[in-house]
């Protein structure tokens, strides 16, 4: 799937460091506004203990993982809906992910300058919140323009409908609410789609701290954050990038060794990629063999033919049957064959709604 999640924030509050950690590349990271001025696309492996316990089952020859892209985004700052900071170039750009990770500065750190001067994470929040408002209303607002005088004099129903939307669309930014917080219905939010509105993408709050307040897991900012993100029924993710930065030069002993000194069961990377990867709607199938096990991303409430043609637009087409069994039945059963002996393999057809952790055989004729 070729869906990304982008990561925003204020300069200096940790995006590019946490960017290197997440993708493992040497993408510029420095202590001043707008060291990264263009967008870096980093795939990560999604972690998943399941394929791990495929491999150890099956011994295949190859082991293929599902992937998820991070975009690391240059950092806005106020004004940017005005073209502050090249902000207009940056907001185009967090257009085109699907989710938004923001990254929000939690640390007292008096050698890396904050470009408010100070720490107060739920101002920093605020400021993008208010520039990505800007920058969506300027779009319906435009759009309202064209159409406006012609809903109020046609009697056009579909003219009308679009006013309607729009006018409600107005109204909530005007508010300076975003548009994730109101209900949409089903033809609503099929018409918004191709504005691609900054605010009505989901989010993730990434609380960055410093290494101490990660070991002795007390930070005064946390809770105002998990707090405020409430509004927008938002996980808040907390990560130390700097820690981050040095789990990627560990071997996986010295990793586990080094997380369970910090008293955590995984990364705060592994953490957020997981995190995005469900706020996106995104769920894992899997093949499985003596040649391959390979998990595969596809977006929650897809049919059978449809994660068939992931694989290959053919098994799509002449799609017939899916074989399946869950991973939980696997697990608990031990091998492929005690799982069809206890009759817990199934034939699905072509309305079969996937689910997370089903182990696949597509049966195609073309």
């Amino acid at each position: 799937m070729s869906l990304t999640a982008g990561i925003v924030g204020l300069p200096n509050v940790g995006k590019s460091t946490l960017f290197n950690a997440i993708t493992k590349k040497n993408i510029l990271a420095a202590n001043y506004p707008f060291a990264t001025i263009d967008p870096n696309v980093g795939v990560v492996v999604v972690p998943d203990e399941r394929l791990d316990y495929l491999n150890d089952l099956y011994k295949p020859k190859s082991l293929v993982p599902t992937t998820f892209e991070f975009t690391d985004i240059a950092g806005l700052v106020k004004g940017a809906s005005n073209g502050e900071g090249l902000g207009n170039k940056f907001l185009s750009h967090i257009r085109e992910v699907d989710a938004i990770c923001e990254v929000v500065r939690c640390f007292e750190n008096g050698d890396i300058i904050h470009v408010e001067n100070d720490v107060d994470p739920i101002r920093d929040i605020e400021i993008i919140e208010v520039e990505l408002i800007l920058a969506d209303l300027e779009v319906v607002e435009n759009r309202f323009n064209k159409i406006g005088k012609k809903a109020s004099l046609s009697k056009d129903k579909e003219v009308q409908k679009e006013a309607a939307i729009l006018t409600k669309l107005k109204e909530t930014l005007e508010q300076n609410i975003p548009i994730r917080r109101i209900e949409l219905t089903d033809e609503e939010k099929l018409y918004i789609k191709p504005f691609n509105l900054l605010t009505s993408k989901p989010i993730i709050y990434v609380t960055n701290v410093s290494e101490d307040d990660l070991l002795m897991g007390d930070n005064k900012y946390i809770e105002v954050v998990k707090e405020y993100a409430k509004k927008d029924n938002a996980e808040v993710v907390t990560i130390c990038a700097k820690v981050e930065s040095d789990l990627c030069d560990m071997s996986k002993e010295e990793k586990n060794t080094f997380l369970s000194e910090l008293g955590v069961s995984e990364s705060g990377i592994d953490t957020l990629i997981k995190a995005s990867y469900t706020l996106l709607g995104l769920k894992t199938f899997f093949t499985a063999g003596e040649d391959e096990c390979r998990a595969w991303t596809f977006k929650n409430g897809m049919k059978a033919p449809q994660c068939a043609g992931i694989i290959h637009t053919d098994f799509e087409r002449g799609f017939i049957k899916a074989e399946i069994m869950s991973y939980e039945d696997l697990k608990a059963q031990g091998s492929e064959k005690a799982v069809k002996e206890a009759g817990r393999m199934r034939l699905e057809g072509k309305e079969y709604i996937m689910q997370d952790g089903d182990i696949c055989y597509f049966r195609f004729n073309v």
